[in-house]
């Protein structure tokens, strides 16, 4: 159970992390700054727990026609609602940039897990 909450803290760290770094290389993906990173990975969290596997439930004929693809539009969709609970702390100009956020956060996501070695992800 310990070990289970360490993960999901990390997770959420590593997150917060790879939030910091997509508002880097985007002007249009606004991170207002750390602290505001670790809340939107901490709502990004909950939401891929509680919102994320409904919306994979409600659009399962489009995602099998898509070969799972749309899974990606999911996630984008997910980043744009945390964006919309944040407020003025954490904007995203558009769900083009959402689109390709999400793809580059789930990247160094992992990029992060591997060197940190919480291979959960």
């Amino acid at each position: 159970m310990m070990r289970t909450i360490l993960s999901w803290f990390t997770s959420v760290l590593l997150n917060a992390i790879a939030l910091l770094a997509v508002d880097q290389l985007f002007d249009s993906f606004y991170m207002e700054d750390f602290k505001t990173a670790l809340i939107a990975s901490f709502i990004l969290s909950i939401l891929y727990f509680i919102v994320r596997p409904i919306l994979i439930i409600l659009t399962l004929p489009i995602t099998i026609f898509t070969f799972g693809f749309f899974i990606l539009i999911i996630n984008a969709i997910t980043l744009m609602i945390t964006q919309k609970l944040m407020g003025a702390a954490f904007v995203i100009d558009g769900f083009g940039i959402a689109f390709f956020a999400s793809i580059l956060i789930s990247v160094i996501s992992i990029v992060l897990h591997r060197i940190v070695g919480d291979n959960k992800k």
